[in-house]
């Protein structure tokens, strides 16, 4: 066998490949196409959840001797990362 009929030969398989794969490929899309549909079909839609209600938060709820201690722990924090 020559190097010409090499080639041949595995551009021939390379074809072959490729188009198996690619008729895979579309009747893969058909397939999933048809399951949507079916699905859609015989597939009640869930009722819609109402979303809960979020209360706003209270500005005044935060303890200000906790908002010290909390910010002397950074201030330390970052003191000590820095050295």
């Amino acid at each position: 066998m020559n190097s010409s009929d090499l080639l041949v030969e595995g551009v021939e398989l390379m074809l072959l490949g490729m188009g198996s794969v690619f008729t895979f490929l579309i009747i893969l899309v058909f397939v999933t196409g048809i399951m949507s549909r079916l699905i859609d079909r015989f597939v009640p839609v869930p009722a819609p959840v109402a979303k809960p209600v979020r209360k706003a938060p209270a500005t005044d709820a935060v303890d200000p001797e906790l908002l010290s201690v909390i910010g002397a722990a950074v201030k330390q924090h970052r003191a000590r990362r820095r050295s």
